[in-house]
């Protein structure tokens, strides 16, 4: 059952334009046309997602002609082509007064994209990947969205901001107020220091340091990578203490000895230096240097990672997973990922 958030009395939001059509993307143009907004699609034409926004029956245009006539455009595009899009096509094209929004901070909060003096610019983030975003909408809940407001010009920029957030459902769960630089920082801090980076690392690290040690990899597999679901997900339904309550006195006394041992205070030390390159712009500086030279290092690392004996081990044990199989045959891999 879909429950509609219509457009509050007033509001000069009416026509929408998503620019974009991946996890993210597709979740906010269906959740937002479902709540009353006249909502089309910036893409280019012939790309890969223009078809499965025209049968989820959405007008796609060129970017150029879906911003023209928009109240309000939301980037929903990936970050390092964010600014030849706004200065190639939005700042061109998008009409005075309007509202430009996005999803993540980082072009704003660095300064490659200076948006018009005439424009709002405010951000909304769901606090969650697209699927779950548009499953939650759907069902009459929401996912919890963080918003700001970087300049506001016709002194509704904050309302606007609202508005969206509740068009996505997230008004039904929690919205909470930030500012561009603590979701840029806190968002590229999470993923670096815990969530990809952290948890990947000492992943591989835990199945090296089995195997070295003699023992079979299916079986170190198992332990430090599969059964880490079950572990996250306990997190997800009630931090640390759910997980706690679930484990056995055995594991939880690993965890209060051993823990320490191996996230130690040098860890936390290093962790606040990766936070340092994050703040004074070191990270995106190498990041923009990267990306403009072909991405030489990004793709020997992503290779490096790919080519980890734990990955082919992985693939050999998930394949007798059958339940795996059909999870991917429900879910389509644009709803499965998640926007960066």
């Amino acid at each position: 059952m879909t429950t509609s958030t219509s457009p509050q009395a007033g509001t000069r939001i009416h026509t929408i334009a998503v620019v974009g059509y991946g996890s993210q993307g597709r979740a906010h143009a269906l959740n937002l046309r479902d709540s009353g907004y006249d909502v089309v699609v910036g893409l280019r034409p012939g790309g890969p997602t223009e078809a499965r926004a025209q049968a989820d029956g959405f007008v796609v245009k060129p970017p150029a002609e879906a911003v023209r006539d928009a109240d309000l455009v939301a980037v929903l595009v990936p970050d390092m082509v964010q600014k030849k899009l706004y200065e190639e096509v939005l700042a061109p094209n998008m009409k005075q007064g309007a509202c430009l929004l996005f999803a993540h901070g980082l072009n704003i909060h660095y300064g490659m994209i200076t948006p018009r003096e005439d424009l709002d610019v405010v951000l909304v983030a769901p606090k969650g990947p697209g699927a779950l975003v548009r499953r939650e909408y759907e069902i009459g809940r929401g996912v919890p969205c963080i918003w700001a407001v970087h300049q506001d010009r016709s002194g509704h920029a904050e309302q606007f901001a609202l508005d969206y957030a509740a068009g996505l459902g997230g008004a039904r769960a929690n919205l909470i107020r930030t500012t561009f630089r603590e979701e840029t920082e806190t968002d590229l801090f999470g993923e670096q220091a815990v969530l990809c980076g952290g948890a990947s690392s000492l992943v591989q690290a835990g199945f090296e340091v089995l195997v070295e040690a003699g023992y079979q990899p299916e079986i170190a597999y198992y332990e430090v990578l599969h059964e880490l679901k079950l572990i996250v997900d306990l997190f997800y339904e009630g931090g640390i203490t759910r997980m706690l309550e679930f484990v056995s006195e055995t594991a939880q006394y690993g965890d209060y000895v051993s823990g320490p041992r191996v996230i130690d205070a040098s860890v936390k030390q290093r962790m606040k230096e990766v936070l340092k390159d994050i703040q004074d712009g070191t990270f995106t500086r190498n990041w923009i240097a990267e990306y403009e030279a072909g991405l030489p290092n990004y793709k020997r690392y992503r290779q490096a990672d790919l080519d980890h004996p734990i990955e082919k081990v992985g693939r050999e044990l998930r394949a007798k997973m059958v339940w795996l199989q059909q999870q991917s045959a429900d879910q389509p891999q644009s709803q499965r990922t998640a926007a960066a």
